[in-house]
């Protein structure tokens, strides 16, 4: 299936005051850098130049323009090993400038969760990220729905305020 929505750094470039990301599932298919974790091989956090990849450029550009950024993550728990990488490899998101928060699944009780990893830019633009069962990128989709914005923020404002930064988020 072929998306017609434009790259995530077009999006942020246009942003100008915040975004939300929620990230639900437990696996995300498999990538070199968890299969290099896998082996052993741990990011030398020292040596930036080995793990700033573009994307943390992005996040690093659109915070220096005042755009806050928070990414929460649902999790199981006892987590699964590609969270445990995930939480890992979180470091580059924070020293890029996101603000990241862990909830267990545990503590999701009592409310309800959108079904899809979402981006909201602005308020005003939901991303929504659809994948396979594998746990591979199937499409994305855009939409500007003002109910479904409120309902996808909602979520996402009651998930974050219950959720475990990640510095105090232990694994």
């Amino acid at each position: 299936m072929q998306s017609s929505v434009p790259p995530f750094s077009e999006l942020l470039a246009d942003t100008r005051e915040s975004v939300i990301h929620l990230e639900i599932r437990d696996n995300y298919g498999t990538n070199p850098r968890l299969e290099a974790w896998q082996r052993g091989e741990r990011v030398g956090w020292n040596d930036r130049e080995s793990w700033w990849h573009p994307f943390h450029q992005t996040i690093a550009d659109a915070v220096a323009r005042g755009v806050v950024i928070r990414r929460a993550r649902m999790v199981s728990e006892p987590v699964s090993e590609y969270i445990r990488w995930e939480h890992d490899a979180t470091q580059a998101n924070t020293v890029a400038g996101e603000k990241v928060r862990w909830l267990p699944r545990s503590q999701a009780t009592g409310f309800l969760v959108p079904a899809n990893d979402f981006w909201i830019f602005d308020g005003n633009l939901l991303r929504v990220h659809h994948f396979a069962g594998d746990g591979s990128h199937v499409v994305d989709e855009l939409s500007k729905n003002a109910e479904a914005l409120k309902l996808y923020t909602s979520a996402f404002e009651t998930i974050w305020q219950r959720a475990i930064p990640h510095d105090q988020y232990i694994i």
